[in-house]
């Protein structure tokens, strides 16, 4: 019999890791994948994927950001951006099944006091709050304060591949000392190996050790490693895992959710569902939407660098864009 810490860390391997009852999955193809589109996704999109995670027992949808509107215009953004109350119950009612539904928040970005209601008065069940290493004292305040509301909290720190070592551990050690049930370690840039996902779940599960924080995992592909590295922190010990219908997501783009199901092996997930919603309503927004694995995006995610230069890069028409190489070239100078 394995043994396992309170945390849910494994003591040993064997073939009981991806069947664990501590694992939760969570969606967020609206809210990663809104960051390619800007948050315009269509009702029976949004209505799709959503009736696709109940169907295929996913344990949360991410359904978007709570953004301020004093920052961002509702003219540029559509409904995601924000997650108005009248707009989440158009598309979920009281949403009166299992799955439960998030929010993300990031620092600096929300009018969370005012904009954030509380937990009574919205169908929201979970408030992941985003933050970079400078802005945890800020995080810390917005996680007390959708704590206090009635919600459940994570964080997620991202960008982690850019902050030095002793940061990152005083940071873990503030957060772990918060009332969140889940730290997320997020590979922004797409850039980890598998063997720095090892050692970071350690990092973290030591930070959260004689807690019940679980710890998480958010990848990006740029590498084609996302769903490696995902499984990698699952072997690890994370039992948050993030994913998205067909990978689609800011850039090059997610752990493909239909992929980490398959992994799983857990009869409570189920797989149809996510090929029937990906065939009806995710692969057909190719046609207006480019995420998932590129050279430029390859570029970025080797040099450990934000992919919005990639972004803008093929954003171009393809006429109208230099050469790969002197992407490349372009990125080097930056390093």
């Amino acid at each position: 019999m394995s043994t396992k810490g309170s945390n849910g860390s494994p003591g040993s391997t064997g073939t009981w890791l991806t069947y664990r009852p501590e694992i939760k999955v969570l969606d967020c193809t609206i809210r990663d994948g809104g960051l390619m589109n800007n948050h315009r996704f269509d009702d029976a999109v949004v209505r799709g994927v959503y009736e696709t995670c109940v169907a295929a027992g996913v344990d949360y949808m991410e359904i978007g950001y709570k953004n301020s509107k004093q920052q961002f215009s509702r003219d540029k953004f559509g409904p995601w951006k924000f997650c108005d109350e009248e707009d989440l119950r158009r598309i979920v009612g009281d949403n009166k099944t299992d799955l439960k539904l998030s929010i993300m928040a990031d620092v600096g970005k929300c009018d969370y006091e005012t904009d954030i209601a509380p937990k009574k008065d919205s169908v929201i069940d979970l408030v992941r709050v985003a933050a970079y290493i400078h802005q945890i004292p800020s995080a810390v305040e917005m996680i007390q304060d959708a704590h206090e509301k009635g919600y459940e909290v994570t964080a997620n720190l991202m960008a982690v591949s850019t902050v030095h070592e002793s940061d990152l551990a005083e940071g873990l050690q503030v957060l772990a000392g918060t009332p969140v049930s889940a730290i997320y370690l997020v590979d922004s840039f797409g850039s980890f190996y598998s063997e720095e996902i090892r050692a970071l779940t350690k990092k973290y599960l030591d930070a959260c050790k004689g807690t019940d924080i679980q710890v998480g995992i958010h990848t990006h592909n740029n590498q084609q490693l996302a769903y490696a590295n995902t499984i990698e922190a699952i072997v690890s010990g994370a039992n948050r895992l993030d994913a998205t219908l067909s990978g689609l997501g800011r850039g090059a783009g997610n752990c493909p959710l239909e992929l980490l199901i398959g992994f799983l092996k857990n009869p409570r997930y189920k797989l149809r569902p996510t090929l029937d919603c990906i065939e009806r309503h995710i692969e057909p927004l190719r046609r207006n939407m480019h995420w998932g694995f590129d050279l430029s995006y390859m570029i970025t995610g080797l040099m450990n660098q934000h992919p919005r230069a990639a972004m803008a890069y093929l954003d171009k028409a393809a006429a109208d864009r230099e050469s790969i190489v002197e992407f490349y070239d372009s990125a080097i100078e930056q390093v």
